[in-house]
């Protein structure tokens, strides 16, 4: 078998992960190099990203009521989920050290998922440059005016589309349509059919595509290039998504430090965060290293049938190589996660910066889905458990032993991102509770 032009034997032994990946089965893959260096995109970037939100609040405020109570400003709580850990532990019987908690992007207001900030945040600078460059528009008017007729007329001339596989899609989709932009969302096939039927709702058009998530992405961009009036939002390439996911580390430190969390070298803060395409992860992982430096260790989840990030960082392909060179069919309960071909952009930037990315089945989504319901009351899509498992992933490969002291250990915080879930139909999520249930019965 020929494979980007080696065989699968060279492919093998240069990468012994590999067997497992093609037969997938759970891995863990730890980064042996770890590299500090970082790209072009400086911290004063992510706080000017963090400066729009800001002035945008008001807006947000008046078209999505129930952002009042944080005043227009789209973020989530940090919470603690000792109960779960406590669950999980006692089942796996396995001793981790240190506290749990939960990053409740489920609990985003307006679009419910981690991709709330990145997605909204390219719109609203889309329309704020639109409004400042050809309609007299300036950055001291209040930004409420931006939700006039004489606006929603004007920002009716232009479009935005995107590529998505549901809640990106939700963010800008929600978001383009509350100020008057035309909108347009590609989905894959493995989308789920109720995220299509909210868009509908919304007025946004909804086109669908047989293939995976890239090749819906591929027909956006190539539809989008024939409208000079349409930006397409590239969820492999954008700056400005990422800087919008970044944000959410800003916050993040303030949060821990309200808390009087300590993160520095005698109390490591590891975090998990689930990877379909990257963005959402990578923009919040390449703030936390600025932020926190050696004292964060950041690690991407994937599903076992689309490993695609770890594919192209453990490589240094990136791009150049997809889960289906290998065999994998990238189909996945965990839909957020259906991406067969990482973005380059985000491997490069983020990807020496990673502890480590490891692998979860389906099955295993579903029992950690019931169990924080059970334990924390908390109810989120499948993908969104995907960084759950993460602690005891890494404690069986011995990684947290042989790197950290007993000390360490003890005084540290394992933060999981919860990556959507509020979105989600009460039927719906009734029947991922009981799949759940009965996948937790069936154990042992």
């Amino acid at each position: 078998m020929d494979l980007l032009g080696k065989s699968l034997n060279t492919w093998l032994k240069k990468y012994p992960l590999l067997q497992k990946l093609i037969q997938k089965e759970e891995v863990v893959w730890i980064q042996k190099d770890h590299s500090s260096s970082f790209s072009s995109i400086t911290i004063q970037d992510i706080h000017q990203a963090e400066e729009r939100l800001k002035r945008f609040a008001p807006l947000i405020e008046k078209a999505f009521p129930e952002t009042k109570k944080t005043k227009g400003i789209i973020e989530s709580p940090l919470l603690p989920i000792q109960k779960m850990a406590s669950k999980m532990l006692d089942d796996d019987q396995k001793k981790i050290e240190g506290k749990w908690l939960l990053k409740g992007d489920h609990a985003l207001p307006i679009a419910g998922s981690i991709k709330a900030r990145g997605g909204i945040y390219e719109v609203l600078k889309i329309a704020e440059q639109l409004a400042v460059k050809e309609a007299g528009f300036n950055l001291e008017k209040d930004y409420r005016t931006l939700l006039t007729p004489q606006f929603r007329s004007f920002f009716s001339k232009y479009s935005i589309s995107v590529g998505s596989t549901g809640n990106l899609g939700l963010s800008i989709g929600i978001m383009s349509e509350a100020l008057g932009f035309k909108v347009t969302v590609h989905m894959s096939s493995d989308a789920k059919k109720w995220k299509k039927d909210v868009l509908k709702r919304k007025g946004v058009q909804v086109i669908e595509h047989l293939s995976d998530y890239s090749l819906a992405v591929e027909m956006g961009r190539r539809a989008c290039k024939k409208d000079p009036y349409c930006h397409f939002i590239d969820d492999e390439h954008s700056i400005d998504l990422f800087l919008g996911y970044a944000v959410a580390a800003l916050r993040l430190e303030r949060q821990l430090r309200n808390q009087h969390i300590i993160v520095d070298e005698n109390h490591p803060l590891f975090v998990y965060l689930p990877c379909g395409v990257g963005g959402g992860p990578g923009g919040i992982a390449y703030a936390l290293k600025l932020l926190y430096g050696n004292h964060v260790h950041c690690f991407f989840a994937e599903p076992t049938h689309s490993p695609c990030m770890l594919l192209g960082v453990m490589t240094g392909l990136h791009d150049q190589i997809c889960v289906q060179d290998f065999g994998l069919d990238n189909k996945t309960d965990a839909d957020g996660l259906a991406v067969g071909r990482p973005s380059s952009f985000v491997g490069k930037t983020v990807g020496s910066l990673l502890s480590g990315i490891y692998t979860v089945n389906d099955e295993q989504l579903y029992k950690l889905l019931y169990l924080l319901h059970e334990t924390e009351g908390i109810d989120l899509e499948p993908s969104a458990l995907a960084g759950m498992y993460g602690p005891i992933q890494l404690q069986k490969y011995g990684w947290f032993d042989s790197h950290f002291s007993q000390t360490q250990l003890n005084n540290s915080h394992h933060l999981v991102w919860a990556t959507g879930g509020q979105l989600v139909p009460e039927e719906i999520m009734r029947e991922y509770v009981e799949k759940g249930k009965l996948l937790n019965s069936k154990r042992g």
